[in-house]
């Protein structure tokens, strides 16, 4: 296959490297606004480049990776489906329900496939917790626990054009969450503060540096989510599930960046994570490699990009929740209708 990966920032030169590398790859091609940014990555990879973004869309190759900034996703994404190409793209599929609905209506038109990137489907920790789930060794499960927290703020230029920490760090929550148990949520309440390092922007920005929501399951099951930009012990990424009969704890390894105060506990980590590449560099590695399989007919789409509209309407529900103070219902997704 010839596969071209567009977006040559920090999560499009990892995922062109591991592209590069995957079986049944015979090219990679990569293509960024910013043409010398793509020909350094192409050179440390051992791909080609293509003149422009718009260039990979008018012939030779077989399918795009989608890893440039958000904004851009629902045209390239547009693109991909009008040049009946498999496309696999990063979260999100825009930054808002509008937009994604847009994208959506596209790719059901051309009939094309759309693989969305919610990693965290394809780690071994929360595969395994699916299906511990799943197979009744936890029982009931009642409470569910999800942690996401960056150990520092991204650049302010970023903020702007992130969507917010709901809608960029706790969507991953939202999704997992859908995916591990096979529920809906039903209802939400958020809050947000900011008071750390970076504050200024975070508020110029009309962001939050910290959040935390509770989420109630339509089969009654509660589940509560934080996300901060400012853990500065590491990155760390946990889902405590814990039910009738067991508990499993996602993320708890000899690399979680916390600390026991208990005598008897586990020392603190020699090398806690310091980043969703490292930390999820195993999950990045599967998911590309399914999105090829199903790209060349040879496995259905792991992870439909309308799996990004449910999750992006609970955090729009969030979002609208933290502003108003109060329990919000999610909006159920709207068909996508066909292009027009």
């Amino acid at each position: 296959m010839r596969i071209a990966v567009v977006g040559a920032g920090r999560i499009g030169a990892h995922h062109a490297a591991v592209v590069t590398a995957l079986d049944g790859v015979g090219q990679v091609v990569v293509a960024d606004a910013d043409h010398e940014r793509a020909a350094a990555v192409a050179e440390r990879v051992g791909a080609r480049t293509a003149p422009s973004p718009e260039a990979v869309f008018e012939g030779g190759v077989d399918a795009v990776v989608i890893a440039a900034t958000a904004s851009a996703h629902p045209g390239l994404i547009a693109r991909a489906a009008r040049a009946g190409l498999p496309a696999f793209c990063e979260k999100p599929v825009a930054l808002d329900v509008p937009g994604t609905l847009r994208a959506l209506r596209e790719v059901d038109t051309a009939g094309t496939l759309l693989q969305l990137g919610f990693q965290r489907r394809f780690d071994a920790g929360f595969r395994a917790a699916r299906e511990a789930l799943r197979t009744g060794r936890l029982g009931r499960v009642h409470t569910i626990r999800a942690v996401t927290s960056d150990p520092a703020p991204p650049p302010p230029e970023f903020l702007a054009r992130s969507g917010g920490l709901i809608r960029d760090c706790l969507v991953h929550d939202f999704d997992a969450v859908r995916w591990l148990t096979g529920r809906e949520v039903t209802e939400v309440y958020a809050r947000g503060a900011t008071g750390g390092a970076g504050a200024a922007a975070f508020r110029e920005a009309g962001d939050v540096d910290t959040a935390a929501v509770l989420l109630t399951l339509d089969d009654g099951t509660l589940v509560t989510a934080t996300a901060t930009r400012c853990n500065g012990a590491g990155y760390d990424v946990r889902t405590e599930l814990s039910g009738e009969l067991d508990q499993w704890v996602v993320g708890l390894d000899a690399r979680t960046p916390a600390t026991s105060a208990e005598p008897s506990g586990p020392p603190p980590p020699a090398r806690p994570w310091t980043g969703f590449l490292e930390r999820f560099g195993a999950a990045y590695r599967a998911e590309l490699a399914a999105f090829v399989r199903a790209a060349r007919g040879e496995a259905p789409n792991p992870c439909p990009a309308r799996e990004g509209l449910h999750a992006l309407l609970v955090a729009e529900a969030c979002e609208t929740s933290r502003r108003e103070n109060r329990p919000v219902r999610p909006a159920a997704p709207a068909e996508p209708g066909p292009a027009g």
